[in-house]
């Protein structure tokens, strides 16, 4: 199992936890949600579950519930800015579609 990141993706995730002064690092999973099916979940991690899978990628944490790892195995996290725009992108090898309007995925 795998999870990456981006060195811009690291700076920004490790900017936003010493901006919010606490956290062990970032949550990465998914949700029912849309049309197609799933949506991706960002929260900060304040204290880890048994069943969290930790990575330490660039020097940062990256946790996944293990029910979430058949979702986002090999799944790259990016973080892009595109004129005043900024977002993190996900880069999901499992994704076999999306909804129209970009807020959901099916595996």
């Amino acid at each position: 199992m795998s999870v990456s990141l981006t060195p811009s993706a690291a700076q920004q995730i490790q900017k936003q936890l010493e901006k919010r002064g606490s956290g062990l690092g970032l949550r990465l999973g998914v949700k029912k949600s849309g049309c197609s099916g799933l949506a991706y979940v960002l929260d900060y991690v304040d204290a880890l579950d048994s069943h969290d899978c930790i990575f330490d990628v660039l020097d940062t944490k990256i946790v996944v519930h293990s029910e979430d790892l058949p979702f986002l195995d090999g799944i790259e996290l990016d973080y892009r800015k595109d004129g005043l725009n900024a977002a993190f992108k996900f880069n999901n090898p499992n994704v076999k579609g999306t909804c129209g309007c970009g807020e959901s995925f099916a595996v």
